[in-house]
Parts: structure tokens; sequence; C-alpha cells
């Protein structure tokens, strides 16, 4: 009897054994009723052996801000194969039930991961579509140009808990501005701020809430924790405000403290303001990683769900042999105030595969730099120059939580 792929139909105790032979280092039980709490079984899809479960992957319903728009996007996670059991196809045959199945649902146009092995998804047409900043700065090199409104605001200590709906409400307002982030409901929110968060926490502190605050309002927080490894270092996991004035402050106070000796910071923004305001630029050592992984399970619903910087009138010829319904000529029209995107029998003005139009679904940079690179083709004079223009968002897409 061969592989088959369908339904999860068992209970967490039945994925186990897959989780932790999958991804080689097993998680401590705190992180794994992390996980079971914000894992959507209904959403679980299988590869079984003779009833053994060999492979894995699940999605996350998520409301995610894309340019111009909110959009249901499956965040999809949880992707495992036995070591048994690879390179059998396994992986291959659950990434196109997945995705056929959000095309054929019509929920959600649009699929996005996180990959441990950014190799491997560019073979189901998953593009990069956003990238962020590890940093860590010296507190000798933690001077910051001076930001009007700074000294007014002032930083204190919360209960990560109690203040748990105000961060939560702060994080949601901004995540509505920044292509690539997503509403937290309340799985979310707690999953976030526990001991029980998928992350190394040896030698380290709970996790700690300072508030940022002026006239009254609470006008951001910061969620960090302080290590003790080699060196002695602020570990600071995110950091959310409503104002420059409020975002700064709130890095003075993480980057100078006490007997820590540097603060780290794996998810910063690639446009944070840090990255301008540090007297010494090459104070945070910053090393570029990969964000969110985009796949459009459906082409037309997810170009016709985001709007565009400028006017737009392209046809797209798109190459994708994974789904074959997304392959061919798309028109694309639209502007600031929405879009919509049809097939046609006109003569395309740009030919590019389907993981470009993932790269640049976001807003990251740049339809131009892949037209450079090779991987865009330009049938008519300038139709590159101004889609890529189009196709950029007011701020750079950014993941502020790993799924």
């Amino acid at each position: 009897m061969g592989i088959e792929i369908g339904r999860f139909e068992g209970g967490w105790a039945e994925l186990l054994p897959l989780v932790n032979l999958a991804f080689a280092a097993p998680w401590n039980e705190a992180q794994l009723e992390a996980e079971r709490k914000i894992w959507e079984p209904a959403r679980s899809i299988v590869a079984t052996e003779e009833k053994e479960v060999v492979g894995h992957t699940c999605a996350f319903s998520f409301d995610m801000t894309v340019p111009g728009a909110r959009l249901p996007v499956a965040g999809v996670s949880m992707v495992g194969v036995l070591p048994t059991h690879r390179r059998r196809g396994v992986l291959r045959d659950l990434m196109r039930r997945q995705l056929t199945e959000l095309y054929e649902n019509g929920a959600e146009p649009v699929a996005a991961l996180t990959a441990s092995e950014p190799v491997i998804y560019g073979r189901f047409g998953y593009g990069l579509g956003s990238d962020h900043q590890e940093v860590t700065v010296p507190k000798v090199a933690r001077a910051l140009r001076p930001v009007e409104g700074a000294d007014d605001v002032r930083v204190s200590y919360a209960d990560p808990v109690e203040s748990l709906d105000i961060c939560t409400e702060i994080h949601n307002a901004q995540a509505l501005e920044r292509p690539g982030m997503f509403q937290f409901d309340d799985r979310w929110k707690t999953h976030v701020i526990g001991e029980t968060v998928v992350t190394d926490s040896r030698n380290a502190s709970p996790i700690r809430c300072v508030l940022a605050s002026r006239d009254g309002e609470t006008t951001g927080y910061a969620h960090y924790r302080t290590k003790r490894a080699d060196k002695n270092f602020v570990d600071v996991i995110r950091v959310h405000a409503k104002d420059l004035a409020s975002h700064v402050a709130l890095w003075r106070f993480l980057l100078d403290q006490d007997l820590l000796s540097q603060t780290y910071c794996e998810l910063l923004p690639s446009d944070d303001p840090l990255l301008s305001l540090l007297v010494d630029p090459r104070a945070p050592s910053a090393t570029t990683r990969d964000g969110h992984w985009v796949r459009l399970a459906d082409v037309g619903r997810a170009l016709a769900g985001r709007t565009y910087a400028s006017d737009i009138d392209v046809v797209l010829e798109v190459e994708d042999d994974f789904l074959p319904w997304n392959a061919g000529a798309w028109h694309l029209t639209g502007g600031p105030g929405g879009a919509s995107c049809e097939k046609t029998d006109r003569a395309a003005d740009l030919r590019l595969g389907v993981r470009e139009l993932g790269s640049v679904y976001l807003g990251r940079p740049s339809l131009a730099l892949l037209g450079a690179a090779g991987l865009v083709e330009e049938r008519t004079a300038g139709a590159l120059r101004a889609s890529s223009a189009a196709f950029l968002g007011n701020r750079l897409p950014w993941l502020d939580t790993g799924f």
C-alpha cells in the first residue's frame, strides 16, 4: 500500500512523534503546549503509510496586511516529513494538496510561511516576500541622535499578562500600517508573551514588559528578556510604538541596561528608525535574514486583493508549473484605490514566474531588481519600470511574529 495524502483525523498526541523527528531537536513540554493551543486541527493535512503519519502540513488563519488592504492569508506551518520518507515526493504532494484546497475553497488567495530551509520552497512557487535585520548593538555604541519629544516619554515596567490587552491593541494598530503583519486574536496575543514561545529560553529571564507613556496615554511597549551566555545581553523580542518619540524612548531603555554588555534583536524591520538614528552606523552589525515566503494560490484574486502605489495597466504572462490554473496572461489594472485582475488573450507586457510575483506581492523591492537579474522579461518598453513602481508599498513588509 502506498503513501496517501488526506485530511488529518487524529489528535495532537498523534502528531508529536513526527514533530520531534522531522524537526530534529525535540521541543520541551511547554513549547509543545504553546503550539497545541494555536494549532487548527481542521486545517492539518497528512501523508500516511499503513496508518502511520509520515508527513504533515497545516495552516493558520491570518488576517494579514497587504499593501493598501487586509487579506485572508494562510500561514503555512509545521511542515515536516519523517527522515525515513524523504525524497519520495511526499512534501511535493502535501504542498500541492494544500495549495489546491486554498484555491478551490476560495477563502485565502495567498499562502505564506517561514522556512527552516529556504531553498526548498521555491520549487513550489514560494518567493521571498520580506526580510528583516538581526542586530547586536554593544552598550558602548548605544548613542542615538536626538529626537524631539523622546525625553518627555516615560518608560515603566508592567506585568506582561496584565498589560496584554493594551499591548495587543497597540500591536494590531501598527499591523494595519505594515504589510506582512497579522492581527493578534486571543490565541496569538497569549502565545507571544509566555515562556512557552518556541525559543531557547535557557539561562534567560522570564519575558519582561515595559510601557511607554506620555500625558497619561500608553504610546508603546517592548517585550524582552535578559540572558546570560558568553556575554550578558538584552534579548529584544518586540518593540511597537504609536510615534517616533516613544519608539526611541523604548530603544534608549533597551540599549542601556545595567550589567548587560549588548542588546540583541533577531527581528528588526529593515527600515526601522533605529538603524538611521544610531550615531555609529556600524554598531548594529546588521545581518539580513529572510522573513515571509509568499505563494499566490490564486493569482487573479491575490493581485486584485491589494492596492498599488501608482496607476497600473499591464498584462502579466505568469509561469506556474505547480498550479496550472495560474499560468497564462493576466490583465492587471488599478491604483491606490483598488485593482482588478482577469485572464486575457492580450499580448503580455511582462513575463515572469509565480515565484517572482510572490517576492514582490507584499511590496518588497522590486520587479526592476528581478528584471535586472533576468527573472522578469520586459516585452513592452517601459512596462517593467512602471509596474515596479506600482508594486511598492509605503513601508517595507515585515514579519514580526514567527509561525
